[in-house]
């Protein structure tokens, strides 16, 4: 068993040949299940413009699934700061926590959501991309005016990193840091050493503090996990190519798709460091990616086409487990 709390991050796929509306009631199945099963939190990420996965402001979702449920904690994975005025995002948090206690989490990041240029630039009102300064900049306002406009309580703040950049934003902040190890894994253990090196003690964190954010496709016989990891790479291969217009397919769609040797290649590297197989399996790569990176917490990303293969996916991952982990006692 491994002995750290367990928790979700929903990115809110499209299936092929559903609605955004499907992905939304999705969405709301997942939190309640992952409620019942006892995970710690489940986040939304902020995506834009994209026919794989739902444009759910993270701040929504983060209410309706705060009110509809019960145990879990839940936020934002992230929303992305250069987006948005920092003090909209803190009255929008401030408020969630004071409805919430002790239940919600600002999580924060830097893209853009969106691998549309029209749409990134609408978001920003017509401005370029934000600077490292600037980003800066604005994670620092954001902090500053929760404490301005706290209504007792607070949300606890995070920094979403995939680089050696935002883990020294983190550092530098006094931040817990969430490692997007299902984005960019070669440099998980590179930010999370400079991470650690570099922290400094904050009124929002005392010490390192490391979640560490894995995608997870778990499935009773190593055949089926590979058919449900399936859709996911050939949206995959379609930005390795410079597409981010393809859509979610179904299983039987993507069975008949044939990737390049290029996109076979890349796709098996970044696989080698995810957990996709049997529990057996993920068990193993789940608790040697826990003692490679020393996380506090693991999180997972489970992008399967249809909720019952996903609710099973998170039942299987939820019984490898220790029940102190998942209640992050």
């Amino acid at each position: 068993m491994i002995e750290l709390p367990l928790s979700a991050l929903e990115v809110a796929m499209v299936e092929a040949g559903t609605s955004a509306a499907d992905a939304l009631r999705n969405c709301d199945g997942a939190a309640q299940e992952l409620d019942r099963l006892g995970y710690h939190r489940l986040w939304f990420a902020e995506h834009h413009r994209s026919p794989a996965i739902g444009a759910f402001p993270p701040p929504i979702m983060t209410a309706r699934v705060a009110a509809t449920t019960s145990r879990l904690r839940v936020g934002s994975g992230g929303v992305l700061a250069p987006n948005h005025a920092p003090f909209t995002v803190a009255e929008q948090f401030a408020t969630l926590a004071a409805l919430h206690p002790d239940r919600i989490d600002l999580g924060i990041g830097r893209g853009p959501g969106t691998f549309d240029e029209g749409t990134a630039r609408a978001l920003r009102r017509g401005a370029d991309p934000a600077t490292d300064e600037e980003y800066g900049r604005d994670v620092t306002a954001t902090l500053d005016f929760l404490t301005e406009v706290g209504l007792g309580e607070l949300p606890e703040p995070w920094l979403l990193a995939s680089s050696r950049a935002g883990a020294a934003l983190a550092a530098e902040l006094g931040l817990p840091i969430a490692l997007a190890h299902h984005i960019r894994p070669d440099n998980t253990v590179e930010a999370l050493t400079h991470y650690r090196e570099a922290f400094r003690p904050s009124a929002w964190c005392e010490k390192p503090r490391v979640l560490v954010c894995v995608e997870v496709v778990c499935a009773e016989t190593q055949e089926r996990a590979e058919e449900l990891t399936r859709p996911m790479a050939v949206v995959k291969a379609g930005l390795l190519q410079g597409h981010s217009d393809v859509p979610f397919p179904s299983p039987a769609a993507a069975a008949a798709h044939r990737f390049d040797p290029r996109e076979e290649a890349a796709l098996a590297a970044f696989a080698a460091h995810q957990a996709h197989g049997t529990p057996e399996l993920v068990q193993d790569r789940l608790a040697r990616l826990a003692d490679a990176t020393g996380a506090d917490e693991l999180m997972m990303v489970t992008p399967v086409y249809d909720l019952a293969d996903r609710v099973r996916s998170f039942q299987l991952v939820r019984d490898l487990f220790a029940p102190p982990g998942l209640t992050g006692a």
